[in-house]
C-alpha cells in the first residue's frame, strides 16, 4: 500500500488554523483521529476528503496534490 506524506495538506492546516488541535476542533474530530489520518494509520474516505477540503478551501481540481502525494 502506498504511503502518502501529506506535506502540502499539513502546510494548509497550519496556514488556516495554526495548530492541528485547532483544526481538529474546527472539523469536530479528535486530535488522535486527525493524527492517525495524517500519519497514514487511517485512510481518508471520500467524505473525509470533501469535508477537509471544504473547511480548508481546497478546490476540487487540487485534491490530488493535497491528498495523493
Amino acid at each position: 500500500m502506498k504511503q502518502y506524506k501529506y506535506r502540502k495538506l499539513r502546510g494548509r492546516i497550519i496556514e488556516k488554523y495554526g495548530t492541528f488541535s485547532a483544526f481538529a476542533k474546527a472539523i469536530k474530530l479528535s486530535k488522535v483521529t486527525v493524527s492517525n489520518k495524517m500519519t497514514g494509520n487511517t485512510g481518508f474516505s471520500q467524505d473525509d476528503i470533501y469535508k477537509w477540503s471544504n473547511i480548508l478551501d481546497i478546490p476540487v481540481e487540487e485534491y490530488g496534490s493535497y491528498f495523493f502525494t
